[in-house]
Protein backbone atom coordinates (compact mmCIF):
# COMPACT_ATOMS: atom_id res chain seq x y z
CA UNK A 1 0.00 0.00 0.00
CA UNK A 2 2.68 2.35 0.56
CA UNK A 3 4.07 2.11 -2.80
CA UNK A 4 0.63 3.08 -4.30
CA UNK A 5 0.40 6.04 -2.27
CA UNK A 6 3.90 6.87 -3.97
CA UNK A 7 2.92 6.16 -7.17
CA UNK A 8 -0.44 8.63 -6.67
CA UNK A 9 1.73 11.70 -5.09
CA UNK A 10 3.86 11.06 -7.96
CA UNK A 11 1.45 11.32 -10.58
CA UNK A 12 -0.63 14.33 -8.69
CA UNK A 13 3.38 16.31 -8.52
CA UNK A 14 3.43 15.72 -12.70
CA UNK A 15 0.17 16.69 -13.75
CA UNK A 16 1.10 20.04 -11.58
CA UNK A 17 4.82 20.55 -13.42
CA UNK A 18 2.75 19.93 -17.22
CA UNK A 19 0.21 22.24 -16.04
CA UNK A 20 -2.61 19.47 -15.88
CA UNK A 21 -5.38 20.51 -13.10
CA UNK A 22 -6.66 17.73 -12.71
CA UNK A 23 -6.40 13.92 -13.65
CA UNK A 24 -8.82 13.13 -16.41
CA UNK A 25 -11.21 10.37 -15.90
CA UNK A 26 -11.01 7.30 -18.38
CA UNK A 27 -13.86 7.81 -20.31
CA UNK A 28 -15.01 7.89 -24.27
CA UNK A 29 -14.41 11.26 -25.79
CA UNK A 30 -16.74 12.34 -28.70
CA UNK A 31 -17.24 15.23 -30.80
CA UNK A 32 -20.79 15.64 -30.59
CA UNK A 33 -19.35 16.64 -26.64
CA UNK A 34 -18.29 19.59 -29.23
CA UNK A 35 -20.73 20.84 -31.37
CA UNK A 36 -23.94 18.01 -30.83
CA UNK A 37 -24.11 16.80 -34.74
CA UNK A 38 -21.88 18.96 -35.58
CA UNK A 39 -22.88 20.18 -39.47
CA UNK A 40 -21.09 23.05 -40.89
CA UNK A 41 -22.43 25.52 -42.83
CA UNK A 42 -21.15 28.00 -45.81
CA UNK A 43 -20.97 31.59 -44.32
CA UNK A 44 -19.16 33.19 -47.56
CA UNK A 45 -17.48 32.56 -50.75
CA UNK A 46 -14.62 35.37 -51.01
CA UNK A 47 -12.41 33.83 -53.01
CA UNK A 48 -8.36 33.59 -53.27
CA UNK A 49 -6.57 31.72 -51.04
CA UNK A 50 -8.15 32.19 -47.96
CA UNK A 51 -6.27 32.85 -44.20
CA UNK A 52 -6.53 34.64 -41.20
CA UNK A 53 -9.77 34.21 -39.66
CA UNK A 54 -9.95 36.82 -36.91
CA UNK A 55 -13.10 39.02 -35.44
CA UNK A 56 -12.50 42.91 -34.92
CA UNK A 57 -13.67 44.68 -31.85
CA UNK A 58 -16.97 45.27 -33.28
CA UNK A 59 -17.71 41.82 -34.05
CA UNK A 60 -17.25 41.94 -38.18
CA UNK A 61 -14.83 38.95 -39.31
CA UNK A 62 -11.88 39.57 -41.44
CA UNK A 63 -9.75 37.60 -43.53
CA UNK A 64 -6.98 37.62 -45.67
CA UNK A 65 -5.91 36.20 -49.49
CA UNK A 66 -2.09 34.73 -49.06
CA UNK A 67 -2.80 34.88 -53.16
CA UNK A 68 -3.74 38.58 -54.15
CA UNK A 69 -2.31 39.99 -50.94
CA UNK A 70 -6.36 41.70 -49.83
CA UNK A 71 -7.40 42.02 -46.56
CA UNK A 72 -11.40 41.58 -46.03
CA UNK A 73 -14.28 41.90 -43.78
CA UNK A 74 -16.75 40.10 -44.19
CA UNK A 75 -20.41 40.93 -43.16
CA UNK A 76 -22.98 39.30 -41.27
CA UNK A 77 -25.06 38.63 -44.91
CA UNK A 78 -21.61 36.96 -45.95
CA UNK A 79 -20.87 39.58 -48.40
CA UNK A 80 -16.44 40.19 -48.53
CA UNK A 81 -15.19 43.66 -48.82
CA UNK A 82 -11.75 44.18 -49.87
CA UNK A 83 -10.44 46.80 -47.08
CA UNK A 84 -6.40 46.72 -48.53
CA UNK A 85 -3.67 45.35 -49.38
CA UNK A 86 -0.34 44.27 -47.99
CA UNK A 87 1.68 44.06 -51.05
CA UNK A 88 3.05 40.45 -49.75
CA UNK A 89 1.32 37.05 -48.97
CA UNK A 90 -0.78 37.44 -45.86
CA UNK A 91 -0.95 34.46 -43.97
CA UNK A 92 -2.14 35.21 -40.27
CA UNK A 93 -3.69 37.81 -38.53
CA UNK A 94 -5.29 39.08 -35.24
CA UNK A 95 -6.79 42.51 -33.72
CA UNK A 96 -4.89 44.90 -31.63
CA UNK A 97 -7.61 46.20 -28.89
CA UNK A 98 -7.41 49.44 -30.48
CA UNK A 99 -8.87 48.04 -33.73
CA UNK A 100 -5.52 47.50 -35.89
CA UNK A 101 -5.32 44.57 -37.90
CA UNK A 102 -1.56 42.98 -37.14
CA UNK A 103 -1.02 40.79 -40.37
CA UNK A 104 1.97 38.23 -40.64
CA UNK A 105 2.88 38.50 -44.12
CA UNK A 106 5.09 35.41 -45.84
CA UNK A 107 7.55 38.06 -47.25
CA UNK A 108 7.34 41.33 -45.92
CA UNK A 109 6.72 40.93 -42.03
CA UNK A 110 4.58 41.52 -39.04
CA UNK A 111 2.62 44.33 -40.62
CA UNK A 112 -0.37 46.51 -38.92
CA UNK A 113 -3.48 47.91 -40.80
CA UNK A 114 -5.09 50.95 -39.67
CA UNK A 115 -8.92 50.01 -41.32
CA UNK A 116 -9.45 53.82 -41.06
CA UNK A 117 -6.90 54.92 -42.66
CA UNK A 118 -6.18 51.62 -45.01
CA UNK A 119 -2.60 52.64 -44.52
CA UNK A 120 0.05 49.65 -44.00
CA UNK A 121 3.08 49.77 -41.89
CA UNK A 122 5.57 47.42 -41.11
CA UNK A 123 6.59 46.42 -37.36
CA UNK A 124 8.87 44.22 -37.59
CA UNK A 125 11.03 42.43 -39.73
CA UNK A 126 14.38 41.73 -38.56
CA UNK A 127 16.00 39.24 -35.84
CA UNK A 128 19.45 40.48 -35.04
CA UNK A 129 20.34 41.64 -38.33
CA UNK A 130 19.19 38.78 -39.93
CA UNK A 131 15.54 39.02 -42.02
CA UNK A 132 13.36 36.39 -40.65
CA UNK A 133 12.56 33.52 -42.84
CA UNK A 134 8.84 33.99 -43.71
CA UNK A 135 5.97 34.88 -41.66
CA UNK A 136 2.86 32.92 -40.80
CA UNK A 137 0.97 33.50 -37.50
CA UNK A 138 0.54 35.40 -34.45
CA UNK A 139 -1.40 35.57 -30.98
CA UNK A 140 -1.53 38.32 -28.60
CA UNK A 141 -0.94 37.94 -24.81
CA UNK A 142 -3.05 40.10 -22.07
CA UNK A 143 0.08 42.61 -21.84
CA UNK A 144 -0.51 43.56 -25.75
CA UNK A 145 2.56 41.60 -27.08
CA UNK A 146 2.24 39.15 -29.60
CA UNK A 147 4.23 36.00 -30.71
CA UNK A 148 4.39 34.75 -34.07
CA UNK A 149 5.85 31.72 -35.91
CA UNK A 150 8.56 31.40 -38.54
CA UNK A 151 8.09 28.40 -40.60
CA UNK A 152 9.51 28.97 -43.68
CA UNK A 153 13.13 26.58 -44.63
CA UNK A 154 12.53 24.13 -42.04
CA UNK A 155 10.54 20.80 -42.50
CA UNK A 156 10.21 17.68 -40.72
CA UNK A 157 14.20 16.83 -41.48
CA UNK A 158 15.06 20.29 -40.95
CA UNK A 159 13.59 21.69 -37.78
CA UNK A 160 15.23 25.04 -37.76
CA UNK A 161 11.63 27.05 -37.36
CA UNK A 162 11.45 29.30 -34.43
CA UNK A 163 8.82 31.17 -32.62
CA UNK A 164 9.05 34.81 -31.25
CA UNK A 165 7.94 37.28 -28.85
CA UNK A 166 7.47 41.31 -29.55
CA UNK A 167 6.87 42.95 -26.45
CA UNK A 168 3.87 46.03 -26.44
CA UNK A 169 5.21 48.62 -28.58
CA UNK A 170 8.09 46.21 -29.96
CA UNK A 171 10.25 46.22 -32.81
CA UNK A 172 13.18 44.42 -34.46
CA UNK A 173 15.61 45.59 -31.75
CA UNK A 174 13.42 44.25 -28.47
CA UNK A 175 12.50 40.88 -30.69
CA UNK A 176 12.73 37.91 -27.94
CA UNK A 177 13.63 34.16 -29.59
CA UNK A 178 10.95 31.91 -27.40
CA UNK A 179 12.16 28.65 -29.24
CA UNK A 180 14.48 27.19 -32.35
CA UNK A 181 14.22 23.68 -33.56
CA UNK A 182 10.73 23.27 -34.51
CA UNK A 183 9.35 21.57 -37.81
CA UNK A 184 7.80 24.22 -39.69
CA UNK A 185 5.77 25.90 -37.38
CA UNK A 186 2.04 26.96 -38.00
CA UNK A 187 -0.61 28.25 -35.97
CA UNK A 188 -0.38 29.64 -32.69
CA UNK A 189 -2.34 29.94 -29.53
CA UNK A 190 -2.39 30.79 -26.10
CA UNK A 191 -3.90 28.80 -23.10
CA UNK A 192 -6.77 30.15 -21.47
CA UNK A 193 -4.50 31.10 -18.25
CA UNK A 194 -2.31 32.02 -20.82
CA UNK A 195 1.05 29.66 -19.67
CA UNK A 196 0.97 27.20 -22.42
CA UNK A 197 1.60 28.72 -25.87
CA UNK A 198 0.64 26.16 -28.11
CA UNK A 199 2.02 25.83 -31.71
CA UNK A 200 0.74 23.45 -34.48
CA UNK A 201 4.24 21.85 -36.41
CA UNK A 202 3.09 21.30 -39.70
CA UNK A 203 5.20 19.22 -40.43
CA UNK A 204 5.44 16.61 -37.97
CA UNK A 205 1.55 16.29 -37.07
CA UNK A 206 1.44 17.38 -33.94
CA UNK A 207 0.97 20.11 -31.46
CA UNK A 208 3.28 21.29 -29.32
CA UNK A 209 2.93 22.92 -26.11
CA UNK A 210 5.92 25.60 -25.08
CA UNK A 211 6.30 27.33 -21.87
CA UNK A 212 5.20 31.39 -22.21
CA UNK A 213 7.21 33.98 -20.99
CA UNK A 214 4.23 34.47 -18.80
CA UNK A 215 5.07 31.27 -17.06
CA UNK A 216 6.89 31.33 -13.43
CA UNK A 217 7.12 27.63 -13.07
CA UNK A 218 10.49 25.96 -13.01
CA UNK A 219 9.14 23.01 -14.10
CA UNK A 220 7.31 24.31 -16.84
CA UNK A 221 8.69 22.79 -20.31
CA UNK A 222 8.19 22.09 -24.12
CA UNK A 223 6.12 18.82 -24.20
CA UNK A 224 4.07 17.49 -26.81
CA UNK A 225 0.29 18.18 -26.64
CA UNK A 226 -1.45 15.83 -29.20
CA UNK A 227 -0.91 14.16 -32.73
CA UNK A 228 -3.06 15.12 -35.79
CA UNK A 229 -3.51 12.69 -38.33
CA UNK A 230 -5.11 13.29 -42.04
CA UNK A 231 -3.47 16.31 -44.81
CA UNK A 232 -0.37 17.12 -44.40
CA UNK A 233 -0.41 18.70 -41.10
CA UNK A 234 -1.69 21.00 -38.30
CA UNK A 235 -2.41 25.26 -40.01
CA UNK A 236 -4.02 27.73 -37.48
CA UNK A 237 -5.76 27.09 -34.27
CA UNK A 238 -8.02 28.60 -32.03
CA UNK A 239 -9.31 28.02 -27.90
CA UNK A 240 -12.49 27.80 -26.65
CA UNK A 241 -13.39 28.80 -22.96
CA UNK A 242 -12.70 25.47 -21.75
CA UNK A 243 -9.38 24.87 -22.87
CA UNK A 244 -10.13 23.08 -25.86
CA UNK A 245 -8.26 23.17 -29.18
CA UNK A 246 -9.59 23.32 -32.22
CA UNK A 247 -6.85 22.67 -34.95
CA UNK A 248 -7.34 23.11 -38.45
CA UNK A 249 -5.51 20.50 -40.55
CA UNK A 250 -4.46 21.60 -44.09
CA UNK A 251 -5.20 19.03 -47.26
CA UNK A 252 -7.19 17.29 -44.41
CA UNK A 253 -10.91 18.69 -44.99
CA UNK A 254 -11.24 19.16 -41.06
CA UNK A 255 -10.99 20.54 -37.72
CA UNK A 256 -9.53 18.29 -35.10
CA UNK A 257 -10.82 19.06 -31.40
CA UNK A 258 -8.74 18.42 -28.42
CA UNK A 259 -9.28 18.60 -24.74
CA UNK A 260 -7.32 20.55 -22.55
CA UNK A 261 -5.37 17.32 -21.63
CA UNK A 262 -4.68 16.18 -25.44
CA UNK A 263 -7.62 13.71 -25.53
CA UNK A 264 -9.17 13.77 -29.26
CA UNK A 265 -12.73 14.67 -29.18
CA UNK A 266 -13.12 13.73 -32.88
CA UNK A 267 -13.07 15.96 -35.73
CA UNK A 268 -15.74 18.19 -37.42
CA UNK A 269 -15.67 17.97 -41.05
CA UNK A 270 -16.43 19.87 -44.03
CA UNK A 271 -18.62 18.59 -46.76
CA UNK A 272 -17.91 15.97 -49.28
CA UNK A 273 -17.90 18.78 -52.24
CA UNK A 274 -16.18 20.97 -50.32
CA UNK A 275 -12.02 21.67 -50.44
CA UNK A 276 -9.80 20.45 -47.95
CA UNK A 277 -7.64 22.91 -47.80
CA UNK A 278 -8.57 23.68 -44.04
CA UNK A 279 -6.21 26.76 -43.01
CA UNK A 280 -7.63 28.68 -39.86
CA UNK A 281 -10.34 29.12 -37.81
CA UNK A 282 -11.65 31.82 -35.40
CA UNK A 283 -14.47 31.92 -32.46
CA UNK A 284 -17.12 34.55 -32.70
CA UNK A 285 -18.58 33.98 -29.28
CA UNK A 286 -20.50 30.05 -30.27
CA UNK A 287 -19.78 30.43 -33.89
CA UNK A 288 -16.69 28.70 -35.16
CA UNK A 289 -15.17 29.92 -38.50
CA UNK A 290 -13.31 28.03 -40.52
CA UNK A 291 -11.65 29.31 -43.83
CA UNK A 292 -10.67 26.49 -46.95
CA UNK A 293 -8.28 27.93 -49.39
CA UNK A 294 -8.60 25.78 -52.46
CA UNK A 295 -11.99 26.93 -53.03
CA UNK A 296 -11.90 30.44 -51.00
CA UNK A 297 -15.05 29.80 -48.83
CA UNK A 298 -15.43 30.61 -45.56
CA UNK A 299 -17.86 27.78 -43.36
CA UNK A 300 -18.84 27.93 -39.75
CA UNK A 301 -20.76 25.94 -36.97
CA UNK A 302 -22.13 26.31 -33.93
CA UNK A 303 -20.70 24.95 -30.75
CA UNK A 304 -21.64 24.13 -27.39
CA UNK A 305 -18.83 26.09 -25.88
CA UNK A 306 -18.10 29.64 -26.50
CA UNK A 307 -14.79 30.59 -28.00
CA UNK A 308 -12.55 32.18 -25.17
CA UNK A 309 -11.92 35.60 -25.64
CA UNK A 310 -8.76 36.73 -27.07
CA UNK A 311 -7.20 40.08 -25.71
CA UNK A 312 -8.79 42.95 -27.71
CA UNK A 313 -12.21 40.94 -26.91
CA UNK A 314 -11.79 41.62 -23.50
Amino acid sequence: MPQKKHIILLTILLSGFFGVTSIAQARDFDISEICNDCVVEKFAECGGFLEGATVAPDGTLWVVDLLSGNLLSVDDSGECTVEGNTGGQPNGAKHHRDGRLFIADKVRGILEFDPQTKEVSQVVNMYKNELIRGFNDLVFDSNGGFYFTEPYGSGALEPIGRVFYVPPGGNNANMVLVSGGMAFPNGIALSPNEINLYVGEYARKRITSLPSLSSQDVFDTSFVKAHTEGGIGPDGMAVDAEGNIYQAIFQGGQVSVFDPNGYHYGKIWLPEDAGTFVTNVAFDGNWLYITEASQGVIWRVRTNNAGHLLWHQR
